[in-house]
């Protein structure tokens, strides 16, 4: 959520008026709408009567400080968060308040770019978290087998709608895991032949020397074991769809023998010299460019283009923005219902390890991750040490390249000083700087 499509509630709590005025200047003309108190209680008193995404609170304050502030909404307002601002660093500040739930720790002075990055980080931490906890998320959007509401998927959600209602054959493309089968199965079951077989095969996962007769069929003595005749995978696909998922490790040689049947409408059964009609509407899936194999002369021009008359790209999860978090919250609903189990909800850092992961695996991965996280999970909630490792490691980045390199530095100081409970000495062994260095970049910050 930007908020320029919606405007976010913010609330300044600092004890100088001039400071006040200059952060509700800045942040109302980036959007956001702003209120200020120039004291705790007062402070106290707004976030009773309104609903607020975000406080930032200075640290040190007469009569009441940051610090019990901090502590008061994390123990009252689970839905709001909290940023510190303070003039007088120190480590021992930075620690306490990210002890108590703030997000960020920001020391004056800063920049206008420093500010705004800040409440961004800690605002989307808030959307990725509403996004995956509000009711709308527990109705998970289900298009004939495929979730999701990307843009993205929109457009393969309406791809398929026009290709269910023709009769033309279907070049499916994409990372492996993404769901190109469900993606022809959603074509089958939509269109005319749905009432009709819809046929899978695994064309990589068939030995060359049997793909023939598993997809034509073989009579009597064709071959030695052919004690009898066997209709082929074509045939049991008459009147409805065949789905040759992995086509791009046919041979070249089936190639041939899968043209003519594209071109002719018509088998031929191994060992035989008659033709058989069939009806069968043709959906082809590849995880490779075979364009790219064409130009290789791995994989015949002709049966391409004959392959190639309507091409699908199911995206890569990576790419699919918040369908991660309906995804999780679909096979964490699923596997807890197998189990008999409640189904167990995520920690903030542990959505955003999920959401910054790059799922090389794509949908595939994602599922085999929740199942294990339900089956292994004794707790209500799914925290950041029980991800694996890699999903570990992306729950402390943010994704993209948009940070400036002071701001990575920063972030990486204050998570060395917090593992070491703020001991400057240990930290300065841990960056490879001397403890004077680091006097100096905590100051700078």
């Amino acid at each position: 959520m930007s908020p320029s499509s919606a405007k976010e509630r913010l609330l300044i709590v600092d004890d100088s008026a001039a400071t006040l005025e200059v952060l509700q200047r800045n942040l109302t003309a980036a959007g956001y709408q702003v209120f200020t108190s120039l004291s705790v209680a007062e402070a106290v008193e707004i976030l009773e009567n309104t609903v607020l995404d975000l406080v930032i609170t200075d640290l040190k304050m007469p009569k009441v400080s940051g610090l019990d502030l901090v502590r008061h909404v994390r123990e009252n307002f689970k839905d709001t968060e909290v940023m510190m601002i303070t003039g007088y660093p120190s480590i021992e500040g930075a620690v306490n308040a990210v002890k108590m739930g703030a997000e960020e720790f920001l020391a004056k002075p800063f920049t206008d770019e420093e500010l705004l990055s800040a409440v961004r980080r800690v605002l989307d931490k808030v959307s990725l978290r509403r996004s995956a906890q509000s009711p709308s998320a527990q109705i998970v959007p289900v298009h004939k087998g495929l979730i999701g509401t990307s843009k993205a998927m929109r457009k393969v959600f309406v791809a398929i709608g026009k290709t269910a209602r023709a009769t033309a054959t279907v070049l499916i493309t994409g990372e492996s895991g993404t769901g190109k089968e469900l993606a022809a199965r959603a074509i089958h079951y939509g269109g005319a032949r749905s009432s009709a077989p819809f046929v899978p095969v695994n064309c990589g996962g068939i030995p060359e020397g049997l793909l023939e007769s598993e997809l034509f069929g073989h009579v009597k003595g064709a071959f030695t074991g052919a004690i009898e005749s066997r209709a082929g995978l074509f045939h049991a696909a008459d009147g409805g769809t065949i789905f040759l998922d992995e086509i791009s490790d046919m041979s070249l040689a089936m190639q041939v023998k899968l043209l003519r049947v594209l071109q002719d409408k018509e088998v031929y059964m191994v060992g035989s010299s008659r033709s058989r009609k069939v009806d069968v509407r043709i959906l082809a899936a590849t995880n490779k460019d075979l364009h790219d194999l064409v130009m290789k002369r791995l994989f015949r021009e002709d049966l391409f283009y004959r392959l190639n008359v309507i091409t699908i790209f199911i995206p890569p999860l990576r790419e699919r923005g918040d369908d991660i978090l309906l995804l999780a919250r679909h096979f964490i609903t699923k596997f807890a219902d197998e189990l008999g189990k409640p189904a167990p909800g995520f920690s903030d850092n542990a959505l955003q390890g999920l959401r910054n992961y790059d799922w090389p695996g794509n949908v595939r991965e994602l599922e085999n991750v929740i199942q294990r996280l339900v089956l292994m999970t004794d707790g209500d909630v799914i925290e950041v040490p029980d991800l694996p490792s890699l999903m570990r490691f992306s729950a402390l980045r943010k994704t993209g390249f948009t940070r400036t390199l002071a701001e990575v530095e920063r972030e990486y100081i204050n998570n060395v000083l917090a593992s070491v409970g703020g001991n400057k000495t240990q930290a300065a062994n841990i960056l490879g700087i001397d403890r004077k260095t680091l006097r100096e970049k905590l100051k700078d910050r």
